[in-house]
């Protein structure tokens, strides 16, 4: 029986290499036939490579080292995500907290802030409507050293910051308040920082797929029955921009994660008071540029990068267009 049977593991590994074979040269010929747009996308393809797949690789790897930046880096297996999970205190009781709350605020709230204004905007006639939108665009075009210089003159813990004064004035406090340096105002602030500026290309791509929808679908709509702006926005508006909405979500929550300075920017320091305000972008921070154990940060920014990508993926299910659609 053994013969027949090595026999046969033979015909069936000599039958897959073909089968292989044949695909690579399938795609080689595609390839060929389709030079000129290969050749187009060239550029972009070998920025892409170079700038975001090899980092990617290269962190990845160092994941499962020890490395400090000088020396050889040494492979430890998955002691870096043991440690990660089980000894590091600062991100067990500070940063998956912060960062969850941060996310799930700064997130959702963008994305539903961003079509609430991009359809007010769309309701405003055409001959002012450029003028709404370049307002709201604005703050994501400003660096941001600029709006944090905005933000802590309003913040200032003295009695000139803008915040103190309209309040002393008012008479609802009577003594400054240090508003970037109490734990229990810095993550409230962050996130309004963080929201104000939030609303960039998702707000433009939202007010784009509105001016897409088609406006025989709101008249057919009130020949079955939809009574007013709600149920329009909820049966025909938002499943009609499904594309816009999608990339409107996930460029939400890369800009939550990613916004990580805004609290090193506000406070002037890496790490804040208490760790109020320490997201994970802040303890990669401190482990690559402060203590030097690049292989853990490496660590950390893959957690970080399941992390979006599982968050991506309920983005996908939620508002990927389905292949009946």
């Amino acid at each position: 029986m053994k013969p027949v049977t090595n026999t046969k593991n033979l015909v069936n590994s000599s039958s897959l290499q073909n089968s292989y074979r044949q695909r690579i040269r399938l795609f080689l010929r595609e390839c060929w036939s389709t030079r000129l747009s290969y050749l187009f996308l060239a550029p972009f393809l070998l920025c892409f490579i170079c700038f975001v797949i090899v980092p990617v690789i290269i962190a990845v790897v160092l994941s499962f080292t020890s490395f400090n930046g000088f020396e050889f880096p040494r492979f430890i297996g998955v002691s870096n995500f043991i440690y990660m999970f089980t000894q590091d205190v600062v991100f067990m009781k500070y940063t998956i907290p912060n960062t969850l709350k941060f996310a799930i605020v700064v997130g959702p709230g963008g994305y539903i802030l961003s079509f609430i204004f991009a359809w007010l905007i769309h309701q405003l006639p055409k001959s002012i409507r450029d003028y709404f939108s370049l307002a709201l665009y604005a703050p994501s075009m400003v660096a941001g050293v600029a709006l944090t210089m905005v933000w802590t003159a309003t913040f200032s813990g003295d009695s000139v910051g803008y915040l103190n004064n309209i309040l002393l004035s008012l008479g609802f406090i009577e003594t400054p308040q240090l508003w970037l340096q109490d734990p229990k105002y810095l993550m409230t602030i962050m996130m309004i920082v963080t929201l104000w500026t939030s609303m960039g290309v998702g707000f433009l791509a939202m007010l784009g797929g509105l001016q897409t929808v088609n406006t025989e679908l709101y008249e057919a709509g009130r020949i079955d029955g939809i009574k007013n702006n709600l149920q329009e926005v909820y049966y025909i508006t938002i499943p009609s921009m499904k594309p816009q909405m999608l990339f409107s979500a996930v460029m939400a929550i890369v800009g939550a994660i990613k916004a990580g300075s805004v609290s090193s920017g506000l406070t002037g320091m890496t790490i804040t008071p208490q760790y109020a305000g320490h997201v994970i972008n802040n303890h990669i921070y401190d482990y690559a540029f402060l203590r030097y154990e690049w292989g853990y940060a490496s660590a950390l920014s893959v957690v970080l990068l399941l992390l979006s990508y599982g968050i991506m993926q309920i983005c996908y299910k939620l508002f990927g267009t389905k292949e009946d659609e």
